[in-house]
């Protein structure tokens, strides 16, 4: 049984969990993607718990492709329903459903994750396409990117690296750098050097000096 899921974590549901979930949304029980997400196999994602979400059960969500509205689903998950925790999506996997003309920024992002051993991963629409197959890109998609804490020597060079390969992007590049304990902060930001970076936790967004979010990553 699971307790918790660290933030971006894909969570596998149990059929029978997810018709539980449904059962207490009826408005939901008549979207047919919702209705058989869990049977297609389909994940649902870790997030942060809101404010005002109060009692147990693990934070998830996901958001609806376009063509069915764009809706954003967010749920509590009761530990007995969740049967997997796997790590975001590698990017390498879901390169097949990016657009030809990202081609060349995804494989400039892999070489720069063999270059620094780090494995470089996915959320948002590019993770979503990869994982259902339905159509969640479009031309105003970002790539949403993961990327692991490094020592400051290190991160500040995969940090340049990445503010470079966006300059020749199709795309707007977001996402995060992640740290050992799942707290992660925008990438854009830690670029920008500056002393204090807003980092987004399992319970909330708090402000943290830069260097003390990096040294966590130079003592691991």
């Amino acid at each position: 049984m699971a307790e918790k899921a660290p933030r971006h974590a894909l969570l596998r549901v149990s059929p029978a969990g997810w018709a539980a979930v449904l059962e207490t949304r009826p408005e939901w029980r008549a979207e047919p993607l919702l209705a058989h997400w869990a049977e297609r196999g389909w994940p649902l994602v870790a997030r942060r718990r809101g404010e005002c979400e109060a009692g147990g059960g693990i934070a998830a969500g996901l958001p609806l492709p376009p063509a069915a509205g764009k809706r954003r689903i967010a749920v509590l998950l009761p530990g007995e329903a969740v049967t997997e925790i796997r790590s975001p999506l590698p990017l390498a996997e879901a390169l097949p459903a990016a657009p030809p003309d990202w081609r060349p920024v995804l494989e400039a992002l892999l070489a720069l994750g063999v270059e620094h051993g780090v494995t470089p991963r996915v959320f948002g629409s590019l993770a979503w396409a990869a994982l259902t197959g339905l159509d969640y890109l479009g031309p105003a998609s970002d790539l949403d990117l993961l990327w692991p804490a490094l020592p400051p020597p290190r991160m500040e060079g995969l940090l340049a690296a990445l503010a470079g390969i966006e300059d020749r992007a199709p795309m707007r590049l977001d996402g995060e750098v992640l740290r050992p304990d799942g707290s992660g902060a925008n990438w854009r930001e830690l670029q920008a050097g500056g002393a204090e970076i807003l980092v987004k936790g399992a319970d909330g967004v708090a402000l943290h000096p830069r260097a003390a979010f990096l040294g966590v990553a130079e003592a691991a």
